[in-house]
């Protein structure tokens, strides 16, 4: 039977099972918080961002879960600096052109702080000058630190970003560091 796990992933930690990469102390993993042989993750998200990782012991829904051609949704929570004009978001929403390509078109809004943000360790810097915002910004690619440097192509850099949402999988109900089992799709409508 196929697992499927949802998962919380903290601040800081290695979105990995294994840190191959510190000379001096080693850094948080995946293995700090999960127990479970033979799951890997379906996707990345990287070491100084939060929030959903899907982990599964089967390879076809990996695949699936990770590549673009499957349209998988995926919706993050973004706290940038300052407040973003209209224009901005425009050109979030027809594509942004990055060093690798212009982006594919975007969905996204300026929402209120979620209610249901935990603390992050250690918190964000806070400039008295310079406000912020959150935008919920919804992508269906997945490339190196892509959120990240869109938001900073129209110049609000990120200050804070959480994965809330794969396809039809969300953070609802788990806390930080925390995982869960939970219904993969139907076989039938992986293929």
């Amino acid at each position: 039977m196929t697992r499927l796990i949802r998962f919380n992933k903290p601040f800081d930690v290695l979105p990995q099972f294994t840190d191959r990469g510190s000379a001096g102390s080693p850094r948080s993993t995946l293995s700090d918080y999960i127990d479970l042989p033979g799951v890997y993750p379906a996707g990345r998200l990287d070491r100084d961002s939060e929030g959903l990782m899907l982990l599964t012991d089967d390879g076809r829904l990996q695949a699936r879960i990770t590549d673009p051609k499957h349209k998988m949704d995926k919706s993050y929570w973004v706290q940038i600096d300052g407040i973003p004009e209209e224009s901005a978001l425009e050109v979030l929403r027809s594509g942004v052109p990055l060093k690798d390509g212009k982006t594919r078109p975007a969905k996204v809004r300026r929402i209120s702080e979620p209610p249901v943000l935990w603390p992050r360790t250690p918190p964000i810097r806070v400039r008295k000058s310079v406000p912020d915002c959150w935008i919920e910004l919804v992508i269906r690619e997945g490339r190196n630190r892509q959120v990240r440097r869109m938001t900073a192509a129209v110049g609000h850099p990120t200050l804070r970003l959480i994965r809330w949402r794969i396809g039809n999988w969300t953070l609802d109900g788990l806390a930080t560091g925390a995982w869960d089992e939970v219904q993969p799709p139907d076989r039938s409508r992986r293929r």
